[in-house]
């Protein structure tokens, strides 16, 4: 399943993080690993991603096939 947030925290030298999701109750791990397979070099905390929600054996969620969400400027009215 699709889902979109802002990254909580990312810690470089752990090697892992927390998204908040728009939608839902609780963080979702981010490791290392999906953000090279995706091309990202960092991540810093209200960076918006969207990504695809993944249920681990430990039952906590993950993120995977990230991308960066684009930035939706309000019109000027």
């Amino acid at each position: 399943m699709m889902a979109s947030g802002a990254v909580k925290w990312f810690d470089v030298k752990k090697g892992f993080g927390f998204i908040t999701p728009d939608l839902g109750p609780r963080d979702v791990f981010v490791h290392v690993s999906a953000l090279n397979a995706a091309g990202i070099d960092s991540l810093q905390p209200g960076d918006r991603l969207v990504f695809e929600l993944a249920q681990a054996g430990d039952g906590r969620l993950l993120a995977l096939g990230l991308r960066r969400a684009l930035a939706v400027q309000p019109e000027d009215v």
